[in-house]
């Protein structure tokens, strides 16, 4: 069974910057579905349009656009591609010191310290602090390089006050797989990514990830807080999610193509992690894309 491991990426910060800025129209952005990480923080904002998130041991599904935070060493891939339908997509990625370790201990900048912290295991901004964060962020493509750092400054200080946001996973994971660890998680992970539409046997996962199934259980649930059978099937409601908002197709074509065998257990699944029948969902995100 061949599998690919997370790509590490190595990243330059821009000309006469200290961190790294870059603007993407639409889905310009080809490393978006490479499964990837790195020691720098990422903020990440996606213009309008719907998408599919994975984040560490987290998927989910965006609308009307994305500001995610994501922090130092957590994987991720994915956030726009051909049916997204963004206007652009904006990636700032800085070192956690890239500001210096005195001027974060700093009373009025500690709590940009904190907020890294929390990145650990992603934030989803929303509301207003995405709308207004996300139009300083776009500005900052025609400052100049001092401008454009107290541009940050003042996003990262926004984004410290919001109440607006969701931290997608749960406390510890990042800490845990940044070790050790990484390689062998986000193998498993980029598995179910490329497999998810077809029958995954726990027993290959394990094989692959050279344990024996009852050791990868309970390996994968202190990793990632959730089972193995769970983050599966969430990736699958994710996708059927995806499908029921982006493709004219019947709800049992969407069921088979995400990866579940029985249309009974898709429904019961889907009502579980979403708290609406696949109808439901399809009619309500009609009226919000409206």
């Amino acid at each position: 069974m061949k599998t690919l491991k997370p790509s590490f990426e190595v990243i330059e910060p821009s000309f006469g910057s200290s961190f790294y800025y870059s603007k993407y129209v639409e889905n310009e952005n080809n490393k978006a579905h490479v499964w990837h990480y790195h020691p720098e923080i990422e903020l990440v904002f996606v213009n309008g349009g719907t998408g599919k998130r994975q984040i560490g041991s987290h998927v989910s599904y965006y609308t009307d656009g994305d500001l995610i935070l994501i922090g130092s060493h957590l994987p991720h891939c994915g956030f726009t591609d051909d049916h997204t339908g963004n206007k652009n997509e904006t990636v700032i990625q800085m070192k956690p010191d890239f500001l210096g370790t005195d001027f974060l201990g700093l009373q009025e900048t500690k709590g940009i310290q904190e907020l890294f912290l929390q990145a650990k295991g992603g934030i989803a901004f929303s509301g207003q602090t995405r709308i207004d964060v996300g139009k300083k962020i776009e500005l900052m493509e025609n400052q100049q390089p001092f401008e454009r750092l107290l541009t940050l400054l003042s996003v990262l200080k926004e984004l410290e006050y919001s109440k607006e946001y969701k931290i997608l996973n749960a406390s510890g994971f990042a800490m845990e797989t940044q070790v050790q660890d990484n390689d062998r998680i986000n193998m498993v992970f980029n598995y179910v990514k490329d497999h998810f539409q077809e029958q995954i046997s726990l027993d290959a996962v394990a094989e692959m990830a050279n344990m024996t199934v009852p050791s990868f259980c309970r390996y994968f649930k202190k990793i990632t807080k959730k089972t193995f059978t769970r983050f599966v099937n969430e990736y699958r409601v994710v996708h059927a999610s995806k499908l029921l908002a982006e493709k004219p197709i019947g709800i049992a074509d969407i069921c088979f193509q995400s990866g579940f065998n029985n249309f009974s257990h898709f429904n019961k699944l889907f009502k579980e992690f979403t708290g609406k029948s696949a109808s439901q969902y399809r009619q309500e995100l009609k009226s919000v894309i409206k």
